[in-house]
């Protein structure tokens, strides 16, 4: 019994066809990814202002409140995972705590 090749191996596709949709979603996805990095910089860098104001004005580098009110949010709209994906923006913003 033989095994079926593949017709594009770097996709995993069977066929010429499946493999064009795969290349063209996986660019789709590699933009998409290169957005939201530079968002998350950009998150990062408004993130530090709000903690140097903070500090500057007396007041604690980090506001749990306002962290709790994050995680319900991405909880509220991406499930569990949301939560996790909340936590490492906010690591990634203020660092650990």
């Amino acid at each position: 019994m033989s095994t079926p090749t593949s017709t594009a191996p770097d996709t995993g596709a069977r066929s010429p066809e499946a493999a064009g949709i795969i290349i063209d979603a996986r660019q789709r996805i590699d933009d998409l990814d290169g957005r939201i990095i530079g968002l998350v910089q950009e998150r990062m860098a408004v993130s530090a202002v709000i903690q140097h104001e903070r500090v500057t004005s007396g007041g604690r580098r980090v506001n749990l409140a306002r962290e709790m009110e994050i995680l319900a949010h991405y909880r509220d709209q991406l499930g569990k995972p949301g939560t996790a994906l909340a936590m490492t923006l906010l690591e990634l913003s203020r660092g650990q705590i």
